[in-house]
């Protein structure tokens, strides 16, 4: 039988789509991208959601759920021989999650993969490079689980280890494809030391904010030997940075979409914080304070400026 055909990429308005159905602040922030970035960030958080759901693969065990991410792992490295219609077909056979929208981002794996190389190649090595080490990454982390894959962190260090593996990386991930404009290269190491930090504050406030549902799901996140109050100052240093992460970026001339793409999550984060240590785990922002936040920052840009709260924000003193 001869070999079937090479999957076509997907087109732009499908790959909006599958970000619309499979995530949140990320599906209001990569729109906000001028292109090549947004389809180049929005693939990489298409990909980076398929590693994820193939590590939290509730219904696998603990070596299934490696094993897939390793076939994942090998699907990005090109290896010959490997088809990946198969390898999506027999994870969809043991039906990974009940999320209907996941399993049909899972479904168009092999597209995806197309879509990969399509891109600039510069582009293409930056979002594979940084998507494998999150797979291998998550990986190791799974070693430490349970038979049945559930996973409990006993440390700050090892919340932070593994902050690092899931979002440090995708804030590197994305600094790498911002610095392919020339203008910001006399930023570029001040950026990339903030970058991983940018990430880690915007994981943290997630885990804390979903901490009850993760915990339902055979996920601890949280180390059951460290105070939340310790989680929430981690927490607030991290927001620090991020915010210093923006400002450097506003420094370096960067692009009105890349402040906004950025800005966004980071005011979104800290009115989250702020929330969940009133009220704990499962705190939101309400709709009416996410159109306030973006409506202030639009047009704190079109002053040429950021929000007074980012402002102050990477002004304060970073407490140890």
């Amino acid at each position: 039988m001869p070999p079937l055909p090479p999957p076509s990429p997907l087109s732009d308005p499908e790959l909006s789509i599958h970000l619309e159905r499979t995530s949140r602040t990320f599906a209001l922030a990569i729109p906000l991208l001028q292109e090549p970035l947004q389809r180049e960030v929005g693939l990489a958080y298409l990909l980076l959601r398929v590693a994820d759901t193939l590590e939290d693969a509730a219904p696998w065990t603990r070596e299934g759920r490696r094993a897939a991410l390793e076939e994942f792992e090998r699907l990005l490295q090109k290896e010959a021989g490997l088809e990946a219609s198969e390898r999506v077909r027999h994870w969809l056979e043991r039906r990974p999650s009940e999320n209907a929208h996941y399993l049909r981002l899972l479904e168009q794996t092999p597209q995806l993969l197309a879509n990969l190389e399509a891109l600039r190649p510069e582009a293409t090595a930056i979002v594979r490079r940084f998507v494998l080490l999150t797979v291998q990454g998550m990986r190791r982390v799974l070693a430490g689980a349970t038979e049945q894959g559930q996973l409990q962190l006993g440390s700050i260090q090892e919340l932070r280890d593994y902050c690092y593996i899931v979002a440090g990386l995708v804030g590197e991930l994305l600094t790498e494809l911002f610095l392919l404009d020339a203008r910001l290269a006399l930023f570029a190491s001040e950026l990339r030391a903030l970058a991983p930090l940018f990430g880690e504050a915007l994981q943290l406030v997630n885990i804390l904010k979903d901490a009850t549902e993760d915990r339902e799901e055979g996920r601890t996140w949280l180390p059951g030997t460290v105070r939340l109050e310790e989680v929430h100052a981690l927490a607030r240093r991290d927001l620090v940075d991020a915010a210093r992460y923006v400002r450097t970026l506003h420094a370096a001339g960067a692009s009105h979409g890349v402040l906004a793409f950025t800005a966004m999550p980071l005011l979104l984060a800290h009115a989250t914080l702020r929330l969940l240590v009133r009220q704990g785990p499962g705190a939101k922002v309400s709709r009416a304070e996410v159109t306030a936040q973006m409506t202030a920052l639009q047009e704190a840009l079109q002053r040429g400026t950021l929000p007074e709260e980012i402002i102050q924000l990477a002004q304060s003193p970073r407490e140890e």
